[in-house]
């Protein structure tokens, strides 16, 4: 039986002010403090994680991304805007790390637990790569708990081999359309879960976020995921907001840039 690894850990949470659907969100304030603010005290308590750096881009509106984590001593890292695979495998150079977590902040709500867990069976086994939403069929988490995981040396090796647009774009790309080049997991739940939304792209996700955190305030850092939902579950007004939202849609502009430029497979 594989034995459990004492690795190093390093997440990277990729940020960003230029969303398309909703500009500023990872900033934008709620109880007044920044989204990213409550993603990060929650990341920050999984003790399965050693270190987290922000990955941001260099482009002069993500300077706020910088001036916030400068503030709060949080490391932070500015790469490419559009090649975010080169802005992860730079981001993991300035912290050594021999395992590495893909994080997005525009899930505030991810578990500390869920992290823990999928640290546990990642350090336990010889996967190269592990994930709880990707490849999106049959996915059972909500969108939103969002946990990608990842040897060091495979990172390097998707870096310096993808080449379609949107395998730069989304990071983890290589890793699941190229099950044959890589050991690959996915973690699921014994229950289908996936019809609940908790990342942030619209306004509408905001909402319920911000409903989310307001009631849970300062025990947020702790609520996991049961919780979470029982509040939804006691509330179906709140999980209506964004109920007509389609998940994964980001991923489209990407695929079809592959189109363009002759990438069909």
């Amino acid at each position: 039986m594989p034995q459990e690894s004492n690795k190093k850990t390093l997440a990277i949470i990729q940020a960003r002010m230029n969303s398309s659907r909703l500009p500023g969100k990872v900033l934008m304030p709620i109880n007044g403090r920044p989204m990213l603010d409550y993603m990060i005290k929650r990341v920050s308590s999984a003790s399965e994680i050693d270190d987290f750096v922000i990955a941001t881009s260099i482009e002069s509106s993500d300077n706020p991304v910088e001036e916030y984590c400068i503030e709060n001593n949080v490391n932070v890292f500015r790469g490419n805007l559009d090649d975010v695979l080169d802005r992860f495998y730079q981001a993991s150079k300035s912290i050594e790390a021999e395992i590495i977590i893909r994080l997005t902040g525009d899930c505030p709500l991810v578990d500390p637990k869920i992290l823990n867990t999928m640290v546990g069976i990642f350090k336990k086994n010889n996967y190269d790569y592990i994930a709880n939403t990707a490849p999106p069929e049959g996915i059972t988490f909500p969108e939103g708990m969002d946990v990608e995981i990842f040897s060091k040396a495979a990172l390097e090796k998707a870096w310096k081999e993808a080449k379609k647009p949107s395998e730069r774009e989304h990071v983890t790309f290589y890793f699941w359309k190229n099950p044959e080049l890589f050991s690959t997991f996915r973690h699921d739940l014994k229950e289908d879960l996936s019809n609940y939304r908790l990342t942030v792209d619209y306004p509408e996700d905001f909402e319920l976020v911000r409903h989310i955190i307001e009631k849970f305030s300062d025990q947020l850092d702790h609520a996991d995921l049961k919780q979470i939902l029982k509040f939804l579950e006691d509330n179906p007004e709140l999980s209506d907001l964004n109920k007509n939202i389609e998940s994964f849609s980001g991923w489209t502009t990407s695929l079809e840039q592959d189109k363009e430029k002759g990438y069909l497979k």
